[in-house]
């Protein structure tokens, strides 16, 4: 799994200069370079608008629709190794790789991005840090809160996580916290890009219950430059550990499914854009999937069933291993 997402499609250098960044840095990434570089596929990844996420935790963020600075997160590791194969199955509905099943696996550690607000960076000169602000803990993170009055617009999708213990048999981890944020509909992010500065839509945080689930209810996320269609996420051990990003047990980040993200992009208001850049990604070439191996793509794509007229429905399992 790669740790360091994209930056749009307008930012200086783009994914390619990423890969190249990156590849100097990871003697596995020199491998793929070369192996890309061989087969002429790095000349054809590029291109989704929209806002997005950057490459290396250092790299400056200065796009024309975002004006937010480096990102300082500590998501460098990684978490392959399985630990029970007892447990029951989970298909995965993914399109863009092969169905599979999944024994009690940990999620990977991914890059948080260039837009965490978790208190890691800045945007427009101050620290960017919803963590801290009264009224973050909430399920329905369509809507801004606080002094700002924003709302996304975009097809429903209420997602349930159950958060697990992936070092114990997948056991419910109760009292869990869970910040979960992601991009618009146009590929934006609040409080980074420059029109949604004052607005902290589709950033919220929850606590999980007795059975480890707790639920939010928010769109589905646009595709942008050079990304697969995903939604970021942080688990804490508690909820007074989750206002700063210190204090993270996990960072990685949920692929939607190619299937219901063409329905949506294809049918619905507001993303058409993301049809066209859709079609410019896949898992495979995605740069924080890409090397990911197919149980953690399935552990990484939430089931979602529903339509673009009455919203969509999903569940997902993050594996932690405390």
């Amino acid at each position: 799994m790669h740790h360091d997402d994209d930056e749009h499609s307008h930012h200086d250098g783009g994914l390619q200069q990423d890969l190249m960044v990156d590849a100097l840095r990871d003697p596995r990434r020199r491998l793929l370079l070369g192996s890309l570089l061989a087969s002429g596929t790095f000349a054809l990844i590029g291109g989704c608008g929209g806002g997005g996420d950057s490459s290396t935790s250092s790299t400056d963020s200065s796009g024309s629709t975002s004006t937010g600075s480096t990102t300082t997160g500590t998501t460098t590791g990684s978490t392959t190794a399985t630990t029970d194969t007892s447990t029951s199955t989970t298909t995965n509905t993914n399109t863009n790789t092969n169905t599979t099943t999944s024994s009690c696996i940990a999620d990977p550690q991914e890059t948080e991005g260039p837009y965490p607000g978790d208190g890691s960076n800045s945007a427009n000169g101050t620290v960017a840090n919803v963590l801290s602000s009264t009224g973050v803990v909430r399920s329905d993170i369509r809507s801004s809160f606080g002094s700002a009055t924003g709302t996304a617009q975009g097809v429903p999708l209420t997602l349930t996580i159950k958060v697990v213990n992936s070092n114990a048999n997948c056991a419910a981890l109760e009292g869990y916290a869970v910040y979960i944020w992601h991009c618009t509909r146009d590929g934006e992010y609040t409080l980074y890009a420059s029109d949604l500065l004052k607005e902290n839509y589709l950033r919220g945080v929850q606590v999980t219950d007795s059975a480890g689930q707790l639920t939010f209810e928010t769109i589905v996320p646009g595709c942008y430059s050079g990304r697969w269609p995903h939604i970021h996420f942080e688990v804490y051990p508690s909820l007074a550990k989750a206002t700063s990003y210190k204090n993270k047990i996990l960072t990685s980040q949920m692929a939607l499914p190619k299937d219901i993200c063409t329905t949506v992009y294809n049918n619905a208001t507001g993303y058409t854009a993301s049809v066209r850049n859709l079609s410019q990604i896949s898992i495979a070439s995605d740069n924080v999937f890409g090397d990911n191996t197919t149980a953690q793509i399935t552990q990484q794509t939430p089931v979602l069933d529903g339509s673009v007229a009455k919203g969509y429905t999903g569940t997902i399992v993050i594996g932690v291993p405390v």
